[in-house]
């Protein structure tokens, strides 16, 4: 591999535009950095293992999906915040399903991506959130998102965690139905790289990081065109691109809240996806 590349992975989600438009503009050429881009349909679950297995040197992930991971040993670090602003996560069923309401979800049978997945994690922190629990046994994996779509049609699974509007689509067209909403209680998107590329790169990984804010910061100041490039790119409908936009913010500079990971932690614990005696190691890369 060029001692100058930096391999960057991510969802095919309407979220990381900005880092694609970077691509596209040479921006990270014109700081001396090869990007190579891998998209990760899997989600933060298939992420956190391609840190662990050096198939990916840096990944735009869930915070509460690299933290867990940090803490059961993924030898990376957060190196930003992306996303400042929490994710709303739609909860949906087949249209076939006879689930109607949002209070009934807790004992039925869950489609996640991953065991470690954010569809797994908020899962269990939105039952948690509400006196409830689920067990082992009601999570069924199904890869990604077409996984589920499959899945909740033949009736397999009757509950499904994504984000709202990368499956409004298949709501609007009957495929979905959408029985609920949470909101992650923190910003619901970070930059995490592994330690061996901190350790041989860190000066190229900054000079990544600040062209990735540099265009976060452009995109989210030009409505005008960034909203209508959202909605051709990523074929959704434009009054819901503006909700979106408008509810979004992204990081321009490279700070982590020490406070925003205690509480995803303090979540976590009671949540019983990480241990209370778990040690917590460094999580943020002390540059």
């Amino acid at each position: 591999m060029n001692k100058n590349t930096i391999r960057i992975g991510g969802v095919p989600e309407h979220f990381n535009l900005p880092i694609h438009l970077a691509i596209e503009g040479k921006a990270f050429e014109s700081r001396g950095i090869n990007v190579e881009w891998t998209t990760f349909r899997g989600g933060t679950g298939q992420m956190t293992k391609a840190l662990r297995d050096g198939e990916i040197d840096l990944c735009i992930l869930l915070t509460e999906g690299i933290i867990t991971d940090i803490v059961n040993g993924n030898p990376s670090k957060i190196i930003s915040e992306y996303i400042t602003t929490p994710l709303t996560w739609g909860i949906h069923t087949s249209v076939k399903n006879s689930l109607k309401y949002y209070q009934d979800i807790y004992d039925k049978n869950y489609a996640i991506s991953r065991f470690g997945s954010g569809s797994h994690l908020m899962a269990i922190v939105d039952a948690n959130s509400n006196g409830k629990k689920i067990e082992k046994e009601q999570f069924k994996v199904i890869k990604n998102l077409e996984g589920a779509l499959d899945s909740l049609d033949k009736l397999e699974t009757d509950v499904f965690y994504w984000e709202k509007y990368t499956t409004k689509p298949y709501v609007d067209s009957g495929q979905l139905r959408r029985v609920g909403q949470y909101k992650t209680p923190w910003p619901c998107f970070v930059i995490a790289a592994t330690d061996k590329i901190l350790e041989e790169q860190p000066e190229n990984v900054i000079r990544v990081l600040r062209t990735i804010h540099d265009r976060c910061d452009a995109f989210q100041q030009d409505e005008t065109n960034s909203i209508p490039l959202v909605s051709k790119r990523h074929d959704l409908v434009l009054e819901d691109v503006e909700r979106w936009f408008h509810s979004t913010g992204w990081a321009i500079h490279g700070w982590v809240s020490d406070k925003m990971l205690k509480s995803v932690i303090f979540q976590l614990y009671m949540a019983e996806i990480v241990a209370k005696d778990a040690v917590i190691p460094e999580l943020i890369w002390r540059r």
